[in-house]
Order: C-alpha cells, then structure tokens, then sequence
C-alpha cells in the first residue's frame, strides 16, 4: 500500500519553481605585451588550471539549481570538496534525504563508495509522500535502505550517458528517459531538476520524485 501511494506521488512532486540562472563565468582579456623582444615560445597559451577545469567541465543543469546556495559548503563549489553525504547535508534542497540517509545509517558507506550517480530527492519530493506513509518509511529501516539504495548507481554518470537502464546498489534497475537536459528517472517519471552536480565521490542528479524499487 505504502510502495503504491509513493509511486502516485513521484510526479506530484514538481514544485520547484525557481528559474535557472546560472551566471557564466567570464574572462577578461589581458593586454597583449609590452615585451616584443621576447620570443614566441617565451610566451606560450596559458593552460587553465586544475579548478578552472573542474568548474567548467561541471555544467550544472535544471530550474532547481538556482537554489543552490552560491557559496559556502552546500554551493556547488562546496559540494564538489566533499563527500556525497556530506555535500548533501550542506545543502538546504537536500535536507530531507539527509534525514533519511541518516536514519538508514547510510552515510558512511556513501562517503567511502567510489565513483557512484546518486538521484537524489529533493525536500518538495519527500514532502509530496503522505506523512503516515514518509513516517513509516523511515521507521523502517530495513525498507528504507533498500529505497536509498535504489537510488543509487555504480559510477559516476554525465549527462550523455544517463539515459538507459542501470543496475542499482539495491540490485534492481532504475530507467532513465530523455536527453540533453531533460530526463525523467523511473517509474514515477520523476524529472531530474538540477543535474550533474559534482561531489568528492559521486554525480549527483537532484530529483523531484521518490524512486520505489520493485520489490521494496
């Protein structure tokens, strides 16, 4: 009964209505020489350095990521120092599955995996969950694990390769439909609202339903 009522309410859960504005960050020219006489090799192109890298190759996507705090350990740049439960716990959008994580004791074995995609609910998913439902869930903390599990795939995904089938850390397999920056997860076709965001050991996709696996 509870799996049946948490499958109905995965879609429920676009609420997020926060506009996508993520700022580009720019460069600004620097004046050309003022050494002629130096060779051309003396003056090679400066190659970015390793954050520069990290921080554009990270390309967050979705209307939730806007509410991201813009610093501080649950920014993106705070998130990407730190392990996929802590990065979590740092970010306001994320507290919910911070709770339930914790209760599932979860977070150990999350900061010490390597290479993991986490979709991960954000607070408006778990708050679309009846409340008898989300408390008997987190009472039981053999159900729960297995529903934190299934949200949770060996290796770290990008965007180009999410969509297709994977194996979760339950053992069942979770779907994944759409492209570019659209993607639904699942059967509840929950839509992934902020997406490939970076931690210390995982890519995160922030989710606006809660995945059931199905034999939870």
């Amino acid at each position: 009964m509870m799996n049946t009522k948490l499958r109905r309410t995965g879609l429920a859960a676009m609420a997020l209505t926060v506009s996508f504005g993520m700022a580009a960050c720019g460069s600004s020219d620097e004046e050309s020489g003022s050494s002629s006489s130096s060779s051309s090799s003396s003056s090679p192109s400066e190659s970015p350095s390793a954050s520069e890298t990290t921080e554009a190759a990270s390309g967050e996507f979705g209307p939730a990521c806007s509410a991201v705090p813009a610093d501080g350990p649950g920014s993106f740049q705070g998130m990407s120092e730190a392990p996929v439960a802590n990065a979590a716990s740092a970010n306001p959008v994320l507290s919910t599955l911070v709770t339930a994580v914790t209760e599932a004791d979860l977070v150990d074995t999350l900061n010490s995996a390597q290479d993991i995609t986490v979709f991960a609910p954000a607070n408006d998913a778990f708050a679309a969950v009846p409340k008898a439902d989300l408390d008997a869930l987190l009472a039981d903390k053999a159900t729960l694990t297995k529903v934190l599990q299934y949200h949770v795939v060996p290796g770290k995904l990008a965007p180009e390769d999410l969509a297709g089938t994977h194996k979760t850390l339950q053992g069942g397999e979770v779907t994944v439909e759409g492209s570019g920056e659209e993607f639904t997860v699942g059967e509840s076709d929950a839509n992934v609202i902020c997406g490939n965001v970076q931690t210390a050991n995982a890519t995160v996709y922030i989710i606006d339903g809660v995945l059931m696996p199905p034999a939870a």
